[in-house]
């Protein structure tokens, strides 16, 4: 996904040309984007953005199949509003929202936490990457203490039998593998 696209209107083509293949390529694209959109913007979980978008999908594929699209272009903010909508629809039924949809505004994540969010994300994916390369062993002696983070030395020196001075060369010995690491895969 290098180039990002508002243009979605071969997947209409396709979806009303019964073209698998491409509709198929181009919905695994612009459903992906969808899910981010809820999660980053409308702090949607994994869950309740995979659910929004598949329900706004097939309320959209209705609209496509009975050819009520006028503007095929528009179909990236058609699809948009349209797991927006979802979304509230779902929270107003889960009891998240009592009022009418548009009061619904401060609901909404600003900006910069929307950016923040996403960097978490990245981060998130980047620091699992990197522990998996880790030796089986130094990748359990560091999630003990990303579990237990309030662990002291000498809790973590009698968990693992070892001395405290070990302790704290073996993770700071890991912790700057995971550091470098991270700081490799941030850049590509």
């Amino acid at each position: 996904m290098s180039k990002s696209r508002v243009d979605y209107s071969e997947l209409v083509h396709a979806l009303r040309e019964n073209k698998q293949g491409k509709a198929n390529e181009l919905l695994e694209e612009l459903l992906y984007r969808l899910k981010d959109y809820l999660k980053v913007v409308l702090n949607a979980t994994e869950r309740e953005a995979e659910e929004c978008t598949q329900q706004a999908f097939l309320d959209v594929f209705e609209q496509i199949k009975k050819d009520n699209i006028r503007e095929e272009k528009y179909i990236f903010s058609y699809m948009i509003r349209s797991c927006r909508h979802e979304f509230f629809r779902h929270a107003k039924e889960q009891h998240r929202f009592n009022n009418a949809m548009e009061d619904h505004q401060e609901h909404l994540v600003d900006p910069a936490e929307q950016f923040t969010n996403l960097m978490d994300e990245d981060r998130q994916r980047i620091l699992e990457a990197c522990l998996e390369e880790l030796r089986e062993s130094s990748r359990k002696f560091i999630e003990y203490f990303f579990e237990q983070p309030d662990t002291t030395t000498k809790e973590a020196s009698a968990h693992f039998d070892i001395s405290g001075a070990n302790v704290r060369t073996k993770k700071s010995r890991i912790l700057n593998r995971l550091h470098h690491c991270f700081k490799r895969k941030w850049r590509q």
